[in-house]
């Protein structure tokens, strides 16, 4: 083991589930720090990596994010509003909720991290949603009121307040419910998800009970009646809504002309989808990555140590790295491997100070292949080589072929790999035949076993204690238990010949040589057997350069069609992350149609109306269509990330298609002319302003993160993109097309009979 070029002993320290990565490296430092730990002269201790500098540089973008999204948000709601008393309610509740659900992530064991950060930073938009949709609805109710008549003396506040707890309600239940199937994900994507789900739903969650309760009495205790009074619209915002008012007037009356403009959104929607790339995992610049080597088979450790002292000078000329390690005939993870085989760990510099991640690696894997023959290398991020090593498969591309026979498999696998390695885009292909070494084979010979006594089962046992030796007995260091082995000493087993005259002991216990009862044969270069599911099994691998992973397995798919590859029953399957990705894309779009579903029951419970309730859901079904547009605009490819944020937008403008619904309850209500047109008008323009400042605050909440911004952002990236994509479709397809399809499927005079209908004041 080396650091920085010199020979080290590395210690890694690993965290407790449920502890603070962040207190204990501050710990570990304090400690360091005070001069308790005595060290012999010429040795110094260094820290070659700190897993917690991540988390708070994290912590820091995220929360810059936060900040930057709630002077947005808030600077939107004074432009709408101008009335600072009621922009600071609004935004107000912001600090307050997410403190609480820092509280209530306590309660669950969880602390900071990126997920439960990013979870934060995505909520913002979505809380500060709930408390201007209550100020507003209060502003506006009792804005209309005779002049004569004191809000707050008479507590219209809070009657105002509760005649709209039920829309309330139902609107965040319909965000809510989208959380609870992503309880049932399982793998990676559960692991991810969990923290920033559960993270999301608490703060969502709080949101409506402080929406409910705090502001209203806010608004009752510091707002007076000249802040509730109506004031003028600005010209522009005036210009918004007589267009507005003339292009519903025109939908209404001809719904035709509504449907007809989603047809070219939806053929867009569906190109985007085709040509949008398509991945596993957000990629991250995680400031360090994992250099993964294997030297040819049987390579000692001094010509592999030679060899890796060349790369170590290629790390130490390259300016972005700050420090690294290197572990040979072990792992990062601790686990042993051969002498020719082991790993280094690079930190590079703070960002800033540096090329970008990808740059970096692909400098030092192109000076690694040209100035180190023969030493094979691959490259991951650290999170990226941590779930490849939990998934066994750490390359994107795995073609997995079966074949009882050896010599076909390994026949397969070479033209496999040799046709695979023509597709652009794909670099480091490896047939996966991986020469083992010398090795020794015993063949027991049954008729001279049997005049020992003993059978071929005995011989073949006996043989493995005598080359592997046997665990005897466990003892107790510390937390673990380890194995104490039972060998025979080393000069009786280091040579064919002393194998040969090993005495093994018969059961009535006489000693005979292992050599008079088998026949001892040395054998090199044979490959290692892999095997899948309990069969003979040889894995080509590839990684991906410059393309996503969808369209380069789709590339592979069709060169695997020559039937040439393949002989006798040989037969392939894909592996790697994309299998990965296809079993996480599954569950995700399990939990996207269970999510459709519970917000249709809710949608049914609410309006007992199906045809409300069906016009209703396929408002967010197209808005989620437009994520496909979004991302496929921004270069970002569509990962487990990006599709849950799809699955966000389902709540997101159920959220306000469901405002707008109860807003023509309650006009229809008020007019007593149920049948009348212009109700689906009113409604409209009762709505269209705090519909553009939810969907503008939100947005402006949620740009930081969309434009990954800041250390570990870009993990949240795609769902930021995928949520702004569908809020930017929200306000037409809610003020324009929800009211033409209402109206269009209107049955006659049948009147709008909804649950959600409050009485008119």
């Amino acid at each position: 083991m080396t650091a920085d070029g010199k020979d080290a002993v590395l210690l890694n320290i690993y965290q407790q589930p449920g502890s603070n990565s962040v207190g204990i490296a501050k710990a570990i430092r304090q400690q360091l720090a005070d001069g308790t730990v005595p060290l012999p002269p010429g040795v110094k201790l260094t820290n070659w990596y700190d897993a917690s500098v991540l988390v708070t540089d994290s912590a820091a973008s995220v929360r810059d994010a936060i900040l930057v999204g709630v002077l947005l948000a808030g600077l939107t709601l004074f432009a709408f509003l101008r009335n600072w008393k009621i922009t600071l309610i609004a935004v107000g509740m912001l600090p307050v909720v997410l403190a609480c659900s820092v509280l209530l992530l306590g309660l669950f064991h969880m602390g900071f991290n990126i997920m439960t950060l990013g979870g934060m930073a995505a909520a913002v938009g979505l809380v500060i949603d709930d408390a201007i949709v209550m100020v507003e609805h209060i502003v506006h109710r009792l804005g209309q009121m005779p002049d004569d008549e004191a809000p707050t003396t008479a507590g219209r506040v809070m009657r105002t307040a509760l005649e709209f707890t039920r829309p309330l309600a139902g609107s965040s239940a319909a965000t809510l419910v989208i959380f609870l199937p992503l309880a049932f994900l399982s793998g990676v994507t559960g692991a991810f998800f969990k923290a920033l789900s559960l993270t999301m739903a608490s703060a969502l969650l709080l949101s409506f009970v402080f929406t409910l309760i705090a502001v209203p009495v806010l608004c009752e205790g510091w707002l007076t009646r000249k802040d509730m009074q109506h004031k003028p619209h600005g010209r522009a915002f005036t210009a918004v809504l007589e267009g507005y008012r003339k292009t519903a007037r025109a939908l209404v009356a001809r719904p035709w002309l509504a449907m007809l403009a989603v047809l070219p959104y939806a053929l867009l929607c569906g190109f985007a989808y085709t040509h949008v790339g398509t991945g596993f995992m957000p990629a991250m610049d995680e400031g360090g990555f994992v250099l993964d080597y294997r030297a040819p088979p049987g390579t000692a450790l001094a010509e592999t140590d030679r060899l890796l002292r060349h790369v170590e000078k290629i790390v130490q000329a390259t300016p972005d790295v700050e420090t690294y390690s290197r572990r040979t005939g072990t792992g990062l993870g601790g686990g042993l491997n051969e002498a020719n085989q082991g790993d280094f760990f690079i930190r590079l510099k703070p960002a800033g100070q540096r090329r970008p991640i990808d740059a970096v690696m692909e400098d030092v894997r192109a000076k690694v292949e040209t100035e180190v023959p023969g030493l094979n290398v691959e490259m991951a991020q650290l999170m990226e080589d941590l779930i490849g090593d939990l998934t066994a498969v750490p390359q994107p591309v795995q073609i997995k072929i079966y074949a009882d026979d050896p010599q076909v498999l390994q026949a397969s696998a070479q033209r496999v790999a040799a046709a695979i390695s023509k597709i652009a885009g794909l670099e480091g292909v490896r047939d996966g035949i991986n020469p083992a070494g010398d090795a020794l084979e015993v063949r027991v010979d049954p008729e001279a076993a049997a005049a020992e006594g003993v059978d071929a089962d005995f011989v073949a046992r006996a043989a493995s204690e005598l080359l592997s030796g046997t665990v005897a007995t466990q003892t107790l260091q510390g937390v673990k238990t380890v194995g104490i082995r039972l060998w025979v000493p080393a000069g009786l087993r280091s040579n064919e010949t002393e194998v040969g005259n090993a005495l093994l002991r018969a059961p009535d216990g006489h000693l005979f040589p292992l050599g008079r009862v088998a026949r001892l044969l040395p054998v090199s270069g044979q490959p290692q057997i892999g095997r899948d599911d309990m069969k003979r099994m040889v894995a080509v691998t590839a990684r991906i350069s410059g393309r996503d992973l969808g369209s380069a397995i789709a590339d592979v798919k069709v060169a695997m069609q020559d039937p040439a590859l393949l002989q006798g029953k040989a037969r392939f399957e894909l592996g790697g992350l994309y299998e990965q990705q296809q079993i996480a894309f599954k569950g995700l779009m399990v939990v996207f149609a269970a999510a459709v579903a519970l917000v249709f029951a809710l949608l049914l419970f609410l309006y007992e109306s199906f045809r409300v309730a069906a016009a209703v859901i396929l408002m967010p079904l197209l808005a989620a269509g437009s994520s496909f547009v979004g991302l496929w605009l921004a270069g970002i490819e569509l990962n487990i990330s990006s599709m849950m944020g799809m699955t966000m937008v389902i709540g997101i403008v159920t959220e306000v298609a469901i405002f707008y619904v109860s807003e023509l309850a309650t006009v229809r209500a008020a007019a007593q002319r149920p049948d009348d047109g212009d109700a689906y008008l009113l409604a409209g323009a009762n709505r269209l302003r705090p519909i553009a400042m939810t969907t503008i605050a939100a947005i402006l909440a949620l740009l930081p993160l969309a434009l990954g911004i800041g250390q570990g952002s870009a993990m949240q990236q795609p769902l930021a993109v995928a949520i702004i994509s569908g809020l930017v479709v929200q306000m037409p397809l809610v003020l324009l097309l929800l009211p033409a399809l209402l109206k269009a499927t209107e049955p006659g005079t049948a009147r709008l009979a909804l649950p959600l209908r409050t009485r008119p004041q």
